[in-house]
């Protein structure tokens, strides 16, 4: 067998067999199929905008058409050229393949017409692939699948998220790792160390531990049959690590104060198909940071952060917001999460052929790492292959 084989799921045979009872979750290297995903901020998209971009190998156009989003393959069913090379809208719901001609409707991806050729019998009975879309708190998401019935999007979020008080800000980013480096790394418990030197410091008077390890009865599996589906991990059962020792000498220690409560800055986390974390009372007291990692390819995701806050009044609205781009954007989403991006990108050539699945030597703490894999392996909706891109 050549150094370069793989499955037709893109993932080395030897590797996929090797892991067990998370043989799913290596074999979603493009990410989970028959889900929803964040792709962008419902203000990146005006009335009549027409966006390009990709999730789960997937190439989408999508338009905001009187008022809805909606969004189909950027891909002509005639010679396979993408739409988007020279989108020709003539009308407000239409677009016309640059090359020959044909035209569909974004509303359902229906070939509405081909304009050389008015009269083939091929109009009105083929159709691109369409994608279902929908907003939520300041967000669209599309579904990448084709369930019939689509699944409804609080399956797809984690608890909280949805709440009709809760107000949602953030931005994005694509990293150059792939999305469950991004996943694993959120959920890590261990990765801690590495925001030693945090500027929240300088905002936030907190315990923050080197390391902690979980606990019996720490972590906790949810998988509903009509809800979200995801790993708790609570850190209120953990054994925190203060100092770092090296030949008997304290080298590094965490800060701890006797002003607040807990091990951590963080109450804890968990992580929810098909692949966002949630971070309670966070970066602050009174906020909870949910932050996603959706597929673009099997190199790269795009980092979708979001802050939550409950709010009341136009008055909380606008302090939340004020808050969010002089603190909680620049110290928490840029500066904090900041290294869990450099860490993702130096990590992804480990893991780049598939050998660091089997080849990682995990420890302790990584016991929710685990979980969450056999979780998503057993409990999604399918596995995003090449073949679903043909």
């Amino acid at each position: 067998m050549s150094d370069d084989a793989q499955t037709p799921e893109g993932v080395r045979p030897e590797v996929a067999a090797a892991v067990g009872d998370w043989r799913g979750y290596v074999e979603a290297k493009m990410g989970f199929r028959n889900h929803w995903y964040p792709v962008r901020f419902s203000n990146e998209l005006a009335e009549g905008q027409l966006l390009t971009l990709q999730v789960l190998g997937e190439k989408l156009l999508i338009k905001r058409i009187d008022g809805k989003v909606y969004a189909i393959r950027d891909r002509c069913l005639h010679r396979g050229v993408p739409l988007s090379r020279k989108p020709d809208c003539y009308t407000k719901d239409t677009i016309t393949c640059w090359y020959h001609g044909y035209t569909y409707r974004f509303q359902t991806g229906e070939l509405v017409n081909i304009l050389a050729v008015p009269d083939s019998r091929l109009i009105g009975r083929r159709k691109i692939q369409s994608f279902p879309c929908q907003e939520a708190k300041g967000l669209i998401f599309v579904f990448i699948g084709d369930l019939d019935p689509v699944p409804p999007l609080s399956q797809d979020v984690p608890p909280g998220f949805l709440d009709d008080d809760v107000m949602i800000l953030g931005k994005h980013r694509v990293v150059n790792s792939n999305w469950r480096l991004g996943a694993e790394n959120g959920f890590d418990a261990l990765h801690i160390f590495i925001h030693k030197d945090t500027t929240l410091r300088h905002f936030r008077t907190f315990n923050f531990p080197i390391g902690h390890t979980p606990l019996p009865g720490a972590v906790k599996v949810v998988e509903d049959a009509d809800g979200p589906k995801g790993v708790i991990d609570d850190f209120a059962q953990h054994k925190p690590i203060w100092d770092g020792v090296i030949d008997g000498r304290v080298v590094v220690r965490g800060p701890r104060s006797q002003q607040v409560q807990g091990t951590s800055a963080s109450v804890g986390t968990s992580i929810w198909l098909p692949g966002v974390l949630k971070v309670e009372q966070f970066p602050l007291p009174g906020l909870t940071q949910f932050e996603w990692y959706v597929p673009i390819d099997g190199k790269t995701h795009l980092y979708v952060q979001t802050i939550g806050q409950q709010v009341q009044t136009d008055e909380d609205r606008n302090n939340f917001a004020n808050e969010f781009e002089s603190v909680y954007k620049p110290h928490g989403l840029d500066g904090f999460n900041a290294d869990d991006i450099w860490a993702r990108e130096v990590t992804e050539p480990f893991y780049a052929d598939d050998y660091g699945w089997v080849d990682e030597m995990l420890c302790e703490p990584d016991t929710t790492i685990l979980e969450w894999r056999r979780l998503a392996s057993r409990a999604n909706r399918g596995i995003q292959t090449p073949q679903d891109l043909r």
